[in-house]
């Protein structure tokens, strides 16, 4: 399976006029992504005004309405990873600044309950997240919350692994029960300051997953088509698209659909085939679409 990720919420709407912002946008540009072979478009949002991530319902409502009212077939996966960010002062930390946008594990679904979509992402740990102050809060009170949340709407929950500590405790949701089977891990690589995008540390980070996980990984910048590579010698599944990388090759800018084409052919060229959503439903066990 190819995930596209279409957007994120990074800081990256000023450095290429490819990042999709507005609603219209996003869905324009995952069904641009199924279109090239995406079997999955994960979503964020963000303020058209501002290009900043949002929780936004409304926006979430149209960028999914929009691709689901299309002709064209896709798994729909959302994130439910926004309202983490504690920005703190660092001489005075119990002093939250601008940018902090934090409430609990639930209060981050709203989106999720209303649109049901295929599959919603639960970060599964805490991180220092790059340079400066700020954290990404998700606690295993949060986590335990929301993953029953989840449960209970069913949807499938992709479990974010940015660390080792965070595929521990995903492995510990699994056997509480609070993960339904198959249990989706995404591997989350070179994102400052997590589980740095090294070969050995993927492999070994692949080597503790249970028994019949599905998984996949992606790396930034750079890295991002050598981990399409990386994620299929190991039998993984894989992700590309604009949240983590705006190049098609060194100077020149892609759009998401160019990312999942070379992706493809990436996948082609190692004598494998990419999975269509209807296939993609059957590895994840989802409901067929209506």
């Amino acid at each position: 399976m190819i995930t596209c990720a279409l957007t994120g919420a990074g800081d990256t709407v000023g450095r290429s006029e490819h990042v999709p912002v507005t609603p219209e946008q996003i869905a324009e540009s995952g069904i641009a992504a199924a279109l090239a072979g995406a079997t999955i478009v994960h979503i964020h949002v963000r303020d058209p005004e501002t290009g900043k991530g949002s929780r936004n319902v409304a926006y979430y409502r149209e960028v999914v309405e929009r691709i689901r009212a299309s002709d064209v077939d896709v798994i729909v996966n959302t994130t439910a990873g926004m309202g983490g960010d504690l920005v703190l002062d660092p001489h005075d930390p119990t002093t939250f600044l601008e940018g902090t946008d934090l409430v609990s594990g639930v209060d981050r679904l709203p989106h999720v309950e209303e649109l049901l979509p295929d599959i919603c992402t639960l970060d599964c740990g805490s991180l220092n997240f790059g340079e400066g102050s700020l954290v990404y809060v998700s606690t295993p009170d949060m986590l335990r919350e929301g993953a029953k949340k989840i449960q209970e709407l069913g949807v499938r929950c992709e479990m974010e692994i940015f660390d080792t500590g965070h595929l521990w405790f995903a492995k510990q949701l699994v056997e509480e029960g609070l993960i339904d089977a198959p249990a989706m891990y995404q591997l989350c690589m070179g994102i400052p300051y997590g589980a740095p995008a090294d070969p050995g540390t993927l492999a070994a980070m692949v080597n503790q997953l249970p028994e019949g996980a599905v998984w996949a990984s992606f790396a930034l910048g750079p890295m991002q088509m050598p981990w399409v590579a990386q994620s299929i010698l190991l039998g993984g599944h894989v992700r590309v698209g604009l949240e983590d990388n705006l190049y098609l090759r060194k100077g020149v800018k892609a759009t998401n659909a160019q990312l999942v084409e070379q992706a493809r052919t990436i996948v082609e060229a190692m004598g494998a085939r990419v999975a269509t959503p209807d296939e993609g439903r059957e590895i994840l066990q989802l409901k067929a679409r209506s």
